[in-house]
């Protein structure tokens, strides 16, 4: 739903088909993750598998391309966070809003605040009932306004107006970010019983369930405002739920996406902090900085306040379409790099070198390299500005490569605060 507007606006109003292109290649990518979970049960992220499988100075690459995507989560919870607000204040500018909630993810994770299981299921059962809310009010409101013919039902898979191979590809670059964080049940391998089979099943399943649910969430909305211009383009299926209900349902939508929203980004900045942990684990940036750990709280607060000012930083200077981009922009590169993880150590080396083992891996790279190249100029111009301060970084590391890059150590990986996975 938050992602709603900004890809209504790049797709041209094809939202649902880019949700549904997105799909495809998650679910390649999602067989990746699930087999490299069986090999790597305790690593569970992008920069470990290339690490091990690949060679060491790819997965340090991955590794610092998954910075940018860890910091742009928090920064684009951060915008969306401040919009909705200002939907029930609108008397508060946006930058209070952006201060206290960049403030607000900053404490709670210094202080070493996890939302519990229980609390996770109410936040998800109240979202499940806003969903079943929002799609009754669809309902109501198409079959007395129902769309003109068979093309207005059919609009918002593909529109003769507007559709084009560029417009569809960068919407789906875009929509990508509706499936970030299916990757995370990598990190469950030891928690699960049979987990060869079921991390496998449970991921291709994730990426499955988000794909029908949100598909047909969207394509409700466009049924309702087949317009790609909306009062406030980042909180636009708020004024979708609103129009299809009426005011309480707009309020309903926004208070549920607003708390959402401040779990989701709260997590993801200490995901961030996590990240940075580990990477300065291994050496792999100044390991006295970023794997410094709270004595009491056993977060690594060096980390999630470097991570608090940079969201800061980023929400007064990027737009939330721009910072998801930015996001996929290094999600696509860790994404390509389990792919490629997964085809060396399946097929290139192992014993059966079958179809299974090689075509899901090669497919999964080739249709994110495809999404990656289809991001608009602007994201990739600033992720290449940081992978190349990546590569000098590295190179002034190593002395110009000529001494090992000290990355992803095989053995003796320190569990007691794992790192997350992209």
């Amino acid at each position: 739903m938050p992602l709603f507007g900004a890809a209504a606006v790049k797709a041209q109003g094809h939202v649902v088909t880019v949700i549904l292109i997105g799909m495809v290649a998650m679910l390649f990518t999602a067989i990746g993750y699930g087999r490299m979970a069986n090999a790597y049960p305790s690593a569970g992220s992008a920069y470990a598998y290339v690490s091990r499988e690949v060679h060491p100075s790819l997965g340090y690459l991955v590794g610092w391309g998954m910075i940018f995507d860890y910091v742009m989560n928090p920064i684009i919870s951060v915008i969306w966070c401040s919009k909705a607000a200002m939907n029930f204040v609108p008397e508060i500018p946006f930058p209070v809003f952006a201060v206290f909630f960049a403030i607000l993810f900053t404490a709670m994770n210094l202080r070493g605040i996890e939302a519990s299981a229980r609390t996770n299921t109410v936040i998800g059962a109240g979202l499940g009932v806003v969903i079943v809310l929002f799609l009754g009010a669809a309902v109501r409101y198409l079959w007395l306004q129902p769309p003109e013919g068979w093309a207005g039902w059919t609009r918002p898979f593909y529109d003769p107006q507007t559709y084009s191979f560029s417009v569809v590809s960068g919407g789906a670059a875009l929509a990508v970010l509706t499936y970030i964080g299916f990757d995370g049940i990598s990190t469950l391998s030891e928690e699960v019983h049979n987990p060869r089979r079921n991390i496998l099943l449970a991921t291709v399943l994730v990426c499955l369930i988000t794909g029908i649910l949100a598909s047909t969430q969207v394509y409700a909305a466009q049924l309702v405002w087949p317009e790609t211009t909306f009062p406030d383009t980042d909180t636009a299926f708020c004024y979708v739920a609103g129009k299809a209900g009426g005011q309480w349902l707009f309020l309903a939508v926004n208070l549920a996406l607003l708390v959402a929203s401040i779990g989701s980004g709260s997590g993801a900045h200490l995901g961030a902090g996590r990240l940075l942990y580990g990477m300065g684990r291994d050496n792999a940036i100044p390991r006295r900085f970023f794997a410094a750990v709270h004595p009491r709280t056993r977060v690594p607060s060096n980390n999630i306040i470097l991570v608090g000012i940079l969201t800061l930083i980023g929400a007064f200077t990027l737009t939330y379409s721009l910072g998801a981009e930015l996001l996929n922009f290094g999600a696509l590169i860790a994404f390509m790099g389990v792919n490629a993880s997964s085809f060396v150590r399946y097929f290139l080396r192992g014993q059966r070198k079958t179809l299974w083992n090689g075509l899901p891996p090669v497919l999964g790279f080739c249709v994110c390299l495809g999404l990656w190249l289809s991001l608009g100029w602007k994201a990739k111009t600033a992720g290449l500005c940081w992978l190349a301060a990546g590569v000098l970084y590295g190179a002034w590391r190593t002395s110009f490569f000529r001494k090992p890059l000290p990355f992803a150590p095989i053995e003796g990986d320190d569990s007691s605060l794992p790192t997350a996975s992209v």
